[in-house]
């Protein structure tokens, strides 16, 4: 079992507003909706359509909305995208992975470099930065479900490759090929985690300044309020007074 992870998932959003709210919630029935079209629409039987129905759930999204996303997939009618995956830099050298859902590269692949530059940062070639991040699976609880050392217990048990444990929750790691194997033991003894999807790790984390934060955080939000963007991840971490400022 390697050492604790540090890593710290920078995915700044500010979901006060209706608006954005709206926006999440269209961003998750597309991945519910591409999960369902892309295999079986029983969750059970998908693991795919189960973390998203999982991630849809922690942002209380309602069942009768889950359920049409569903349902759509089946139509003949509904829409195709394309999954593509954006590297950069952000200032600082910061190294950046956004994952993006869309029905006109052109558009998207426009908008994001973009958006990459007006904020000090630059569009790599694919493979430029993911070498620096494992993409792995981490299945996240609440800290009140278990103890550190519970939880560790269990992960190592489970087949998990990695527990990060602290006051805001449990983070467990698993490789792609065991994640969905490592998430279901862990589901049978503590219920349904807050969180399992796949992600991209930061294999290491660069300490950036407060100008700097600013600026990357302040990339992050714009590209996540994309309404073709998913995800987005970095290797950066910045001081708790800025996120919270940010946060304000």
């Amino acid at each position: 079992m390697a050492g604790h992870s540090q890593f710290k998932n920078i995915m700044h959003r500010k979901g006060r507003q209706d608006a954005a709210k709206s926006k999440l919630f269209g961003k998750l029935a597309r991945e519910i909706t591409v999960a369902a079209k892309l295999g079986m629409p029983d969750p059970a039987m998908n693991a795919r359509l189960r973390a998203a129905i999982i991630a849809a759930r922690a942002e209380n999204m309602s069942k009768d909305s889950i359920e049409r996303a569903i349902k759509k997939a089946q139509g003949s009618d509904a829409e195709s995208y394309d999954e593509i995956r954006y590297e950069g830099y952000g200032p600082g050298g910061v190294a950046l992975i956004v994952e993006v859902m869309t029905d006109n590269r052109n558009r998207t692949a426009s908008d994001v470099r973009s958006t990459f530059t007006k904020h000090g940062g630059n569009l790599a070639e694919t493979g430029a930065v993911s070498f620096m991040f494992d993409h792995v699976g981490v299945i996240e609880y609440d800290s009140k479900v278990a103890s550190a050392d519970q939880m560790l217990e269990a992960a190592i048990e489970a087949g998990a490759d990695d527990v990060a444990s602290s006051e805001s929750g449990h983070e467990i790691y698993a490789g792609q090929e065991s994640f969905h194997e490592v998430a279901k033991a862990l589901e049978a003894k503590f219920g349904e985690p807050r969180k399992a999807t796949l992600t991209w790790k930061p294999q290491n984390t660069i300490a950036v300044d407060d100008d700097k934060g600013e600026k990357l955080l302040r990339l992050i939000e714009t590209l996540n309020e994309h309404d073709d963007v998913q995800n987005v991840y970095a290797n950066f971490e910045v001081s708790d007074a800025l996120v919270q400022k940010m946060s304000a």
